[in-house]
């Protein structure tokens, strides 16, 4: 009689048991339950509008708009269709968005250092900005420059007159307009030129340092190149450039480029409310440099501004970017309480007078929705990029 074998080995693990398979699991179910909800949505939603008889789809982008935006940096008039007044609503956004971001980074940058500065009236006027500033709220702000400040300037016919060309008042800032003649792409072939000469200096000059340590004033040069070049070209050509200046014309000014009071007060606000947080976000990217480097720079006899610019901020940027890309995002939403001021950014312009006329409300909402979130990405990946390429590496 054989004896029965009883296999001792211990029985594998179950599948339900392995981690990777339980999160792949876990994964597709969620992924299936957000596709669900987002088709049950989507399904109601149409089922709701085509029960109250309110119609779907995007054509209503190319009827007629019927009216008319105070700003356009595009052509339009009011026979022009409402995809065109999104055109010039978005563009005004982005306007705004890209003067206040390159503004309050610059006040910014200058505040965060005052703030350290050893110069007790300075830093105490650098705090008193940030403590100020920063806690009024944005759209206060926005109405203080509007109503308090630009409302009070004079009337066109009272405007401030600055050498003829400027003029000043509450309707907003004349200035003279560029007429760009023939001949002047020799002046851009110049500026690209130039452009590609400064890069070349740079990279030269870094190789330079690195090899010998001698320091190429590598700002002065660029920047002489920048403007010698372009002037060069610019007077071989025959000056290809007249001006069209401004003019008072009845009750107001014709010709020339006009900034509204809207865009400048909306500006104005926006730069100077988030170069509050920026200037933090730089103290302390400075304060996180051991002093140790600054120490050493001033052993070598390094001058402080060039310790500042070489040793410091170098590596403070580390520490700066990622909240100052917190606060670009932000500048950019905040871009949309221009509305309260009746400035024709894409909130005032499409998704107040566009979605009133059309009743389109899911498709408006639904792609003002999208620019922002295209815009809110796209400066996440720039400034990732740039963070990464100025982070510090390790060897």
């Amino acid at each position: 009689m054989k004896k029965q074998t009883v296999d001792s080995r211990p029985a594998g693990p179950k599948p339900w048991y392995d981690p990777r398979i339980r999160s792949i699991f876990f994964q597709f179910i969620a992924i299936a339950l957000v596709f669900w909800g987002g088709w049950t949505l989507v399904d109601n939603t149409l089922s709701n509008m085509e029960s109250r008889g309110i119609s779907t789809g995007f054509g209503f982008l190319n009827e007629t708009a019927g009216f008319g935006i105070i700003m356009s940096l595009v052509p339009y008039d009011a026979t022009m269709t409402y995809g065109r007044t999104f055109v010039v609503g978005l563009m005004n956004t982005l306007l705004v968005s890209a003067m206040g971001i390159v503004t309050a980074t610059i006040i910014g940058f200058i505040i965060g250092v005052a703030r350290l500065s050893s110069n007790w009236l300075v830093a105490k006027l650098a705090l008193l900005y940030i403590e100020v500033i920063r806690n009024i709220p944005l759209l206060l702000q926005i109405f203080f420059w509007y109503f308090a400040v630009l409302g009070s300037l004079p009337s066109p016919r009272q405007s401030v007159d600055v050498g003829g060309s400027f003029f000043l008042n509450n309707r907003g800032l004349y200035l003279p307009e560029p007429m760009i003649q023939e001949g002047f792409g020799l002046v851009w072939g110049a500026l690209i030129a130039a452009i590609v000469a400064v890069v070349g200096v740079r990279v030269w000059a870094r190789k330079r340092q690195l090899a010998t340590g001698r320091i190429f004033p590598t700002f002065k040069v660029g920047v002489a190149i920048l403007v010698l070049l372009p002037v060069v070209a610019f007077l071989a050509a025959g000056s290809p450039l007249e001006w069209d200046l401004p003019e008072l014309k009845g009750f107001n000014f014709g010709g020339g480029i006009t900034i509204i009071p809207e865009l400048a007060a909306l500006w104005i606000a926006l730069s100077l409310y988030t170069a509050s947080f920026i200037a933090e976000i730089v103290r302390s990217g400075i304060l996180s440099v051991s002093k140790g480097q600054t120490e050493a720079a001033k052993a070598l006899g390094i001058p402080n501004s060039l310790t500042l610019r070489l040793v410091v901020i170098p590596q403070a940027m580390r520490v700066i970017i990622p909240p100052l890309t917190s606060q670009y995002l932000n500048l950019a939403k905040n871009s949309s309480l221009a509305t309260a001021i009746g400035y024709p950014d894409l909130v005032a312009v499409f998704m107040g007078t566009t979605l009133n006329q059309t009743g389109q409300a899911v498709e408006v909402v639904a792609i003002t929705m999208a620019v922002y979130l295209t815009i809110s990405l796209s400066i996440s990946l720039f400034m990732n990029i740039y963070n990464r390429a100025v982070a510090i590496k390790e060897r």
